[in-house]
C-alpha cells in the first residue's frame, strides 16, 4: 500500500526504470523531444496529417474508444440547444439513471463536455480551500482528479487500497471528499469488498464519495459482476460516454444525490463546462444501444491480440484482466536491445510516442495515444478492441507482426534522435516505407 500527496506536502516525484523523474501531473517523465502538453498537441496534429494522407478507408481505430455522434437523420433538424432538450430531456433522464443505477425519486443527472469537466465541477463545488481530498484505487487516480483538487486549493492524497485509505482517514483532518476509482487508469480493478469498505469508512468519517467511474461504470458490472455506479452506495458518480460499450460522443455523464447534482450542475454552467443540449439525443442513443454483452466481446477480442503478441514480447507484455499493454519502459528497453544500445537516448514516453506514430504511418493503426492531450500513460495500451476492426485489419497475427516490425524500426531510429524529432513533431510527411505483412485473418 502507498500514498502520494499533492500540494504543499508533496513527496519527491516517482522515478522510472531509467532513472527519469516523472513530470508533474502525468505518470511518466518528459524528455527533450516532447517536453510539454503543447508538444503533445503538435504530435497529435502530425498524426492528423498522417490520417489525412492515408485516407479514412486506410486507417484502423484501435484506440478502444468510440467517439461518434450517434444521431439519426431525422434527429438532425432538431439538433439545436432549444429543441433537442425539450424533446429528449425527460427520457434521457430515465435512461441515464438506469445506466448508472439511480432512482428518479432520489437521484438526478447532468451531462458535461467531458468526464474531466464532471470531475472538475464536482471538486470545485464540494471542496473548499484547505480541505483534503483522498483518491483511492487499485493503482493510482486519474490526473484530472489531482488537478481539480489543486484548482480548489485542497490537498490531494492518492492511496492504493482500503488499508492505506483507512490510515490516511485516521491521520488526516478535514477530509471532505473521497474520489473512488474502481477501474484504475492502469486498468486494474478494485475488488467489490475493498470498494464497500472504502465507502463505509468514508461514511463513518463524514466524507462525501465521488466515483470516477470512467470505464468502470460498464466494465465493473459487465465483466466483474459488480453493482452499477450508484448502487455502490456513493454520493456522486460519473462516466465517459466514448468507451467500453458506449459509442460517443466524448461527453461525461454524472448522476447522484439530487441536491448535490443540482449544485454541481449549476457550477458547471458557471464554468462553461456543461455539454451543449443539442447533443442530448446522441447521449440517449448511446445509452439506448448499450449492452453488457458488447463489453465482454470487446474484452475477448483484446485477449486474442494479447495471445498473438505474447510470443513476440514475452515478459515485456503487461496484461490486466481487460487490457494488453507494453509499458513505456519496456518499449524503450526492447528497442534498445534490438539497437544494441546501452544508454537510452530518449525517455520511455517518447519511445512509446514514436512506436505509436510508426504504427500509424506504416500500418494505419490509430491508438489511444493520439486521443488524449496529454496521454494518461506512457504505455502502448490495447483495450476493448472491436472484432470487426481487427478483422478488417487482417487479424491478430498481422497486428502482432506490425508491432514487431515497428519496434525494429524504432530501434534503428534510436541512433538518430533528430529523426525521432521529425517523426513526432514535423508536419512534412515521408511516404510509408513498411513492407507488407502477411497473416491470416481472424474472426
Amino acid at each position: 500500500m502507498n500514498s502520494t500527496m499533492l500540494a504543499d506536502d508533496a513527496p519527491p516525484a516517482r522515478i522510472d526504470r531509467f532513472g527519469n523523474r516523472h513530470a508533474p501531473g502525468v505518470p511518466y517523465a518528459r524528455g527533450s523531444i516532447i517536453t510539454s502538453t503543447a508538444d503533445d498537441f503538435t504530435k497529435v496534429k502530425r498524426a492528423w496529417r498522417v490520417i489525412e494522407r492515408r485516407g479514412i478507408d486506410d486507417v484502423f481505430l484501435f484506440s478502444g474508444l468510440e467517439q461518434h455522434v450517434p444521431l439519426s437523420s431525422n434527429e438532425l433538424p432538431i439538433a439545436s440547444d432549444e429543441l433537442a432538450p425539450a424533446l429528449y430531456y425527460d427520457k434521457l433522464e430515465r435512461k441515464a439513471l438506469e445506466h448508472l443505477g439511480g432512482t428518479p425519486t432520489a437521484h438526478d443527472f447532468a451531462v458535461f463536455n467531458r468526464l474531466t469537466a464532471a470531475t472538475l465541477a464536482t471538486v470545485l463545488e464540494l471542496v473548499r480551500p484547505g480541505e483534503v481530498v483522498i483518491g483511492v484505487s487499485a493503482s493510482r487516480s486519474h490526473p484530472s482528479a489531482m488537478r481539480a483538487a489543486a484548482y480548489a486549493g485542497a490537498t490531494f492524497i492518492d492511496v492504493v487500497g482500503a488499508d492505506a485509505f483507512e490510515a490516511e482517514l485516521i491521520a488526516r483532518r478535514n477530509v471532505r471528499l473521497v474520489v473512488l476509482t474502481r477501474l484504475a487508469v492502469t486498468y486494474e480493478i478494485m475488488p467489490w469488498e475493498e470498494i464497500a469498505r472504502v465507502i463505509a469508512l468514508a461514511r463513518k468519517h463524514g466524507a462525501l464519495v465521488y466515483c470516477d467511474d470512467a470505464g468502470g461504470a460498464r466494465v465493473g458490472p459487465a465483466v466483474f459482476g459488480q453493482p452499477k455506479t450508484l448502487e455502490l452506495g456513493v454520493d456522486i458518480g460519473a462516466t465517459g460516454l466514448d468507451k467500453y460499450g458506449t459509442i460517443g460522443p466524448r461527453l461525461g455523464l454524472l448522476a447522484g444525490k439530487a441536491e448535490l447534482v443540482a449544485r454541481i450542475r449549476a457550477r458547471a454552467y458557471e464554468l462553461g463546462v456543461e455539454a451543449r443540449p443539442f447533443l442530448y439525443p446522441a447521449v440517449y442513443r448511446t445509452l439506448e444501444q448499450y449492452t453488457p454483452e458488447r463489453v465482454r466481446a470487446l474484452v475477448a477480442c483484446t485477449k486474442t491480440v494479447a495471445d498473438a503478441l505474447r510470443p513476440i514480447l514475452k515478459n515485456h507484455l503487461h496484461e490486466t484482466p481487460v487490457t494488453a499493454q507494453i509499458l513505456g519502459e519496456d518499449v524503450l528497453e526492447v528497442a534498445m536491445q534490438r539497437a544494441e544500445l546501452e544508454k537510452a537516448p530518449i525517455v520511455p514516453y517518447e519511445a512509446t510516442a514514436a512506436l505509436n506514430m510508426l504504427l500509424l504511418e506504416d500500418y494505419g493503426i490509430i491508438t489511444v495515444h493520439f486521443l488524449a492531450i496529454p496521454p494518461g500513460t506512457a504505455a502502448l495500451l490495447l483495450k476493448f478492441i472491436p472484432a470487426e476492426t481487427l478483422k478488417r485489419f487482417g487479424g491478430a497475427e498481422k497486428f502482432a507482426l506490425a508491432v514487431d516490425a515497428s519496434l525494429t524500426k524504432l530501434a534503428t531510429l534510436l541512433r538518430e534522435p533528430e529523426q525521432l524529432r521529425r517523426l513526432l513533431l514535423n508536419a512534412d510527411l515521408p511516404a510509408p516505407s513498411a513492407a507488407p505483412l502477411s497473416a491470416n485473418s481472424c474472426n
